[in-house]
């Protein structure tokens, strides 16, 4: 997740395990630190960033020591696709922006303790299909994992501010599996080549993120970090257990966009993922049981 300079500087201050294809990802922080793309390394380099934080994000999800929380209701989700304005290149990722001056889009419910502003979304990715996913799942990993950025505005007057407060954000986290194509994210796809390189930015209206929200209402649930600098700890993450399908064909679109800018040598852009960090003391919750996850499994 990547929010603006200015805010950057103001702070200077069901289940996964049943899908027995997904490949696994035996690496430590180092190793995989090393397969990053080197933008996104000297990026991670920002003296800025939290790296030694007891919150940091994202994580590897070990079902067994998850604690299964009756007391968590679903997530409400209502997204308005009007409020859909802009597609960009970042330079780090495509993200979508969208219009968070009302309560027009936003969620509420499950772990939150109010409702919160979408924000953006964007996704991670990976060069090649065993890797690509920010958070794992008993070490098992996904091609991609979609960001769903809010912002609370009961406590924080804008999402620059809400990066620098403990419960400023509330990130949906889902991750994509290859197979079918996902047809209502195809009129996404066939945008991105109008933002192949760095700093391009169309407008893209009429979108409706509910779309990429599986039909499964079940999570994991932490407090985390952001995953890209600043990495501030103030996430309330809520990773979705069931993934989304696309095809290989729309996922090769993603790989086809630059982190550089026109002119410039050109340099995909993959493997724009940030390493699992350690989960310390912190608890993982889940809306089903260890039962319930053995089960399905």
């Amino acid at each position: 997740m990547v929010f603006s300079l200015r805010a950057i500087f103001a702070f200077t201050k069901r289940f996964p395990g049943r899908y027995q294809w997904i490949p696994v990802r035996n690496c430590n922080l180092v190793s995989c630190t090393q397969n990053i793309n080197t933008a996104k390394q000297q990026e991670c380099q920002n003296p800025v960033t939290v790296s030694s934080g007891t919150r940091q994000s994202p994580i590897d999800i070990n079902t067994a020591n998850c604690v299964y929380n009756p007391q968590l209701k679903p997530l409400k989700i209502s997204y308005d696709p009007n409020n859909c304005l802009r597609l960009r290149n970042n330079g780090y990722f495509f993200q979508v922006d969208f219009e968070d001056s009302k309560d027009s889009s936003v969620i509420s419910s499950g772990p939150l303790k109010n409702h919160y502003r979408l924000k953006q979304f964007h996704f991670h990715w990976g060069s090649k299909s065993d890797r690509g996913s920010e958070h794992t799942v008993n070490n098992q990993v996904y091609p991609a994992e979609l960001h769903l950025v809010h912002w609370n505005p009961v406590k924080c007057n804008n999402s620059d501010e809400a990066i620098l407060s403990e419960d400023g954000l509330a990130v949906i986290g889902v991750f994509l599996k290859l197979g079918k194509r996902h047809d209502r994210l195809q009129k996404l796809v066939d945008a991105l080549p109008a933002v192949k390189h760095k700093d391009a930015a169309i407008e893209f209206l009429n979108f409706d993120p509910a779309c990429m929200i599986p039909s499964c209402s079940d999570y994991w649930t932490y407090p985390g970090s952001l995953t890209s600098p600043p990495q501030n700890e103030c996430v309330t993450w809520v990773i979705m257990k069931d993934p989304i399908e696309i095809s290989p064909e729309q996922l090769a679109t993603f790989r086809s966009l630059f982190y550089t800018s026109t002119g410039e040598k050109q340099k995909n852009m993959v493997d724009n993922y940030r390493p699992v960090q350690p989960l310390l003391k912190r608890t993982v919750y889940s809306t089903t049981s260890p039962f319930q996850n053995s089960v399905s499994q």
